[in-house]
C-alpha cells in the first residue's frame, strides 16, 4: 500500500476541460429541432398499434379465448400474492367463454392474508397485469 493521496487518480482541471471539449465535439446536432412536430406516419403507427387498442377495463372483460398471452398473471394489492396460470389450463378449467376478471377473482378467492373480519372488505383485491 502506498501513501499517495487519492487526488493522484483524479484528472486535473485542464484534463477535465479537454475531456469535456472532446465530448462536445463528438456530439452531433440532431437533424430536427425538439420543437418540430412529429411526422404523420409516426402518429398513424401509434394509433394502429394493437397494444393500445384496449383499455385496462376492456382487457379485464376479455374472454379467455381472446387472450393471446401464454401465461396469465394476477396479483393481490393487499397481500402482494401473485398467482399465475397458463391460458390453456384456464380454458380447460373455466371454459373459453369465461371472463378473465371472474377467473382472476376465483383464483384469488378466500386466500388473502390481510383479513379484517368484515365480509365486504375481506378477500384479495386483484391487480391485473398490463403487459
Amino acid at each position: 500500500m502506498t501513501d499517495r493521496p487519492a487526488g493522484w487518480r483524479m484528472p486535473t482541471p485542464k484534463q477535465m476541460e479537454k475531456l469535456a471539449a472532446e465530448a462536445a465535439r463528438r456530439r452531433r446536432p440532431s437533424s430536427a429541432p425538439p420543437e418540430a412536430p412529429l411526422p404523420a406516419e409516426y402518429w398513424e403507427s401509434v394509433l394502429k398499434d394493437p397494444r393500445v387498442a384496449a383499455t385496462g377495463a376492456e382487457k379485464r372483460q376479455r374472454r379467455l379465448f381472446e387472450i393471446q398471452r401464454h401465461v396469465l398473471r394476477i396479483s393481490c394489492r393487499r397481500c402482494e400474492r401473485t398467482v399465475e396460470i397458463q391460458t390453456a389450463d384456464a380454458v380447460r378449467l373455466y371454459g373459453g367463454n369465461a371472463v378473465w376478471k371472474d377467473v382472476a377473482q376465483r383464483l384469488l378467492n378466500n386466500t388473502c392474508q390481510q383479513r379484517t373480519g368484515r365480509h365486504e372488505e375481506d378477500g384479495c383485491w386483484p391487480a391485473f397485469e398490463t403487459s
